[in-house]
């Protein structure tokens, strides 16, 4: 009974660690301003600048 439940715990903390990972990973490719919350109110300066740091439409 307890190697049941060892095995369940394991493979929660395994699986809960994995998703985190694969969640940082995806935001951090995604850049700083695509990955912030507030994407679609910030009025961040860096959001108007291009891949080559200069300004853009």
């Amino acid at each position: 009974m307890s190697l049941i439940v060892n095995l369940l715990l394991g493979s929660l903390i395994f699986g809960y660690t994995l998703y985190s990972l694969i969640h940082y990973i995806k935001k951090s490719k995604a850049g700083k301003c695509a990955a912030c919350e507030l994407e679609k109110i910030c009025e961040c300066e860096d959001r108007s600048l291009n891949k080559k740091g200069e300004l853009g439409s």
